[in-house]
């Protein structure tokens, strides 16, 4: 990996873990519905833009089941269910929570056999397991009376994210990475679209909660993806996604500098154990 790469990496793991900032100041204001759905919008709309600027095609109407597959699965459903642990859990533990993605992602790949299982992975799965444990008390985190549901509203998106490897083999092969980074947002977008008026807004947002949602959207969804397939591109995707680690330690940065979050030592140490088991796991 060149310096430039390694520049790419942490950036994207800020922007990543910012995400959960964003999320933690809009989703309380517009719900869990809304906030998503205006993520994938103005993000995907936002590429899109990006995209007829430099002559690229994304190759909506050849790829569109593909993007309307992996957009339901792997951007719509994790998307709501992240808005709404962010209703009632800490920005900061939400993204350690994040880092089980490539857990779920070998237990979904071995169900399909598309991934080997092995002694080491399965100790990584373990420690992640007591990570989650650790981070998930109530007690510790002052939670209110949903904190458990966003918890595992939190570890069913990392669920989902981890479904995507087996679904894009099966329902996207050849079908462009830059592509799906509009594509799969664009799609979600006409998903989440019905669910709308069924859930509005409780009042009118604020400038912050609009300015949070185009950070969400623009940044997160936007820069960031653009970011994340140059580095697959460039690096490959094993080592793209190193990001899982990183993300923990930005979530917690963020957390604490502009919200005022403090973890407790047993949700750091848990934090810890899941990062460990995540390396166990995601280790060629």
């Amino acid at each position: 990996m060149r310096p430039a790469d390694y520049g790419r990496l942490v950036l994207l793991a800020a922007i990543w873990g910012a995400a959960f900032i964003f999320m933690r100041v809009a989703a309380p204001a517009l719900g869990a519905i809304w906030t998503a759905e205006l993520r994938v919008l103005l993000g995907g709309a936002a590429l899109l833009a990006w995209f007829r600027l430099t002559g690229y095609d994304p190759q909506l109407r050849r790829h569109a089941r593909a993007y309307l597959v992996v957009g339901s699965v792997n951007i719509a459903l994790p998307f709501v269910l992240y808005s709404y642990a962010a209703m009632h859990a800490p920005a900061s533990l939400l993204a350690i929570i994040n880092a089980t993605a490539p857990m779920f992602g070998l237990v979904w790949g071995a169900l399909f056999r598309d991934e080997r299982v092995t002694l080491r992975k399965v100790a990584g799965l373990a420690l992640g397991a007591a990570g989650v444990a650790f981070v998930a008390r109530p007690d510790a985190h002052a939670g209110g009376p949903l904190f458990a549901w966003a918890v595992a509203a939190a570890l069913a998106a990392c669920c989902a994210y981890g479904l995507a490897g087996v679904v894009i083999k099966r329902v996207a092969q050849g079908v462009p990475s830059k592509g799906m980074a509009a594509g799969n947002q664009l799609a979600a977008a006409l998903v989440l679209l019905p669910l709308l008026p069924l859930v509005p807004p409780a009042a009118a947002p604020s400038w912050l909660v609009l300015g949070n949602v185009l950070a969400l959207a623009l940044l997160a969804s936007g820069v960031a993806f653009v970011l994340y397939f140059r580095l697959i591109a460039d690096v490959g995707a094993t080592r793209a996604l190193t990001v899982t680690f990183l993300i923990p330690a930005f979530g917690l940065l963020w957390g604490g500098l502009f919200l005022g979050e403090a973890l407790p030592a047993g949700a750091l140490a848990g934090a810890v154990l899941i990062v460990a088991g995540t390396a166990l796991v995601t280790r060629g």
